[in-house]
């Protein structure tokens, strides 16, 4: 049996390297392939579903933390601190709308952890 964490650590890194590469579409379909590759390292059918949605999760999570340190650094350099503050709740409301979207991602992430986990049966 493989091991769950590295599962949804790998699916993690491939769901942000293929986010990254290909913003918008290229989240979900690199959810799916990270979900997939998650599922074929954890083994299993239920730990391939978790693992995919681990790293869907962690996807949406980081995502959220980028936009919010991005919107403040922002907003810090062209208004100053008012501009920070205020690039903050901007981020803030960002990131939770990311979180939101994020839902998407991980459910796609465990479907393709599921038939990952499939395949490794």
């Amino acid at each position: 049996m493989g091991s769950l964490w590295l599962g949804a650590f790998v699916g993690f890194l491939i769901t942000l390297a293929l986010g990254w590469l290909f913003p918008g579409l290229g989240h979900l379909i690199g959810g799916f392939i990270g979900g997939f590759t998650a599922g074929c390292i954890a083994g299993g059918i239920g730990k391939g579903a978790l693992a995919g949605f681990l790293a869907g999760i962690f996807g949406g999570i980081i995502i959220a933390v980028l936009a919010i340190i991005g919107f403040v650094a922002v907003g810090a350099f062209t208004g100053g601190i008012l501009g920070g503050i205020f690039g903050g709740f901007a981020g803030l409301v960002v990131g939770i709308i990311a979180i939101i979207l994020a839902i998407f991602g991980a459910i796609v992430s465990t479907i393709g952890g599921l038939i990952g986990g499939l395949l490794t049966r």
